[in-house]
């Protein structure tokens, strides 16, 4: 959902942001993401993070929707 949302797959850019919510938030501003950030799952480099976890220059950040399923 997020990448039909964004455009594209992947992003690779610059930011000041200082916390994966931080950065879905300023995403939500540049692509018009609408899934609410209290739902998604965050992960830097691969591992499940708070939404208020330190960013460091490099860190692979990815928002995660909720999966339905059955």
């Amino acid at each position: 959902l997020l990448r039909e949302q964004a455009g594209c797959r992947e992003l690779i850019l610059d930011t000041t942001a200082p916390t994966p919510a931080a950065l879905y938030a300023e995403l939500t501003r540049t692509h018009s993401l609408k899934v609410p950030p209290a739902i998604l799952t965050f992960a830097v480099n691969e591992r499940y993070v708070p939404a208020d976890r330190p960013l460091a220059a490099g860190d692979r950040v990815a928002f995660i929707p909720p999966v339905a399923g059955g």
